[in-house]
């Protein structure tokens, strides 16, 4: 009963939409050699790929199949003007995508819109676009490769980073004290045959000047891998994190044990910013953190899930002026892993990220 309606409906409504940009997507792309094309490529085609959007969500709503969106991802930073707009144009054209939604178009205009107007062939109708919608094999290598170049980029920019901070806080910090300190001696072994009480108060100021200088080394090695974290692993570094929050924490964890070093570090790293950033920013009464385990049925994949939320005043975002969680996502991209944000203006905010993890045995 629903193809009755539904496959007539998509075959009126499909063709003359179909017909219309693929006319205008040819003519603009006619028109590139004398220039107008430049300028008229980009609408038509992000028109386009609306379209073919939407189509890909029908197939998912109405046909139980999944269509993934193969379409390169934009840089991050494009300029404006006519040089903004020629490079819009490249990337485009660059693109495989764009070429094969050019050619599901004809497609849809003829098989698709025969199969959509019968309605037990509604089913093929779905088959048509999901074929020739998804990315091949081919297109998601490539997403694969330029993923990793770009997280590979990131993880090195992270490192050298985090290199020049440890540098920093032992030149400012722990260095600093450590040559004061040389010099106190200096003078204290000049000082203790004539003036032995002067000799005694600086020998006080280097005891202290030496005690400082080991809290900032702690304070530096915590930075760089906790020693709770190391010690007794994750779940008890997380809640040993949430006791250390200026708001009250409700704690929810549950893993089964031990995981490789670098992903632990991941997640008690970007927990500690999340957790910052809410007590920060949001004006919390409350947080809560829950972390669990998830895998399939099979095994085959399983993933480390943690979900931050608090009832504060919400408007976090991805990108921002202020915002720690774009540099949150880009470190967690460079385990294959994902951050969601939902934060409504005045919240309440649910942030939830997942890392494959896969635990240690023995």
């Amino acid at each position: 009963m629903l193809a009755l309606v539904r496959g007539p409906a998509l075959a009126v409504v499909t063709l003359p939409l179909s017909i219309l940009l693929f006319t205008l997507c040819v003519v603009s792309i006619v028109l590139l050699p004398i220039g107008v094309g430049v300028f008229t490529t980009p609408p038509t085609q992000q028109a386009l790929r609306w379209y073919a959007d939407q189509r890909r969500r029908l197939v998912r709503d109405w046909g139980g199949l999944e269509v993934p969106r193969p379409y390169r991802p934009w840089p991050r930073e494009l300029r404006s003007g006519v040089v903004g707009q020629v490079e819009r144009c490249v990337l485009l054209l660059k693109d495989p995508a764009t070429w094969r939604d050019l050619a599901w178009l004809p497609a849809d205009m003829t098989a698709g819109f025969t199969t959509a107007l019968l309605p037990p062939l509604l089913p093929v109708n779905h088959q048509i676009t999901k074929a020739m919608l998804e990315p091949t094999r081919e297109m998601l290598l490539a997403q694969r490769v330029e993923q990793l170049y770009e997280t590979r980029h990131d993880a090195v920019d992270a490192s050298a980073a985090e290199l020049r901070r440890i540098e920093r806080d032992l030149h400012d910090g722990a260095q600093a004290r450590l040559v004061a300190m040389g010099m106190s001696l200096g003078t204290i072994e000049a000082l203790v045959e004539r003036d032995p009480a002067r000799a005694k108060k600086m020998i006080a100021q280097a005891r202290e000047n030496s005690a400082e200088a080991l809290t900032e080394l702690r304070d530096l090695v915590r930075g760089i891998h906790p020693p709770v974290l190391a010690e007794r692993g994750l779940p008890d570094a997380l809640r040993a994190l949430a006791l250390r929050m200026p708001v009250p924490v409700e704690d929810d964890i549950e893993l089964p044990g031990r995981f490789d070093e670098p992903v632990e570090t991941a997640v008690y790293f970007a927990v500690s910013e999340l957790l910052t950033n809410a007590a920060k920013h949001a004006e919390p009464k409350k947080v809560w953190l829950d972390v669990l385990f998830a895998a399939d049925a099979s095994g085959a994949s399983s993933v480390i899930r943690v979900t931050v939320t608090d009832d504060g005043k919400g408007g976090a975002a991805l990108e921002g002026a202020g915002s720690g969680l774009g540099g949150v996502q880009r470190r967690l991209a460079q385990f294959d892993g994902v951050l969601a944000v939902s934060s409504p203006e005045g919240g309440p905010t649910m942030i939830t990220l997942e890392l494959p993890a896969t635990p240690l045995r023995g």
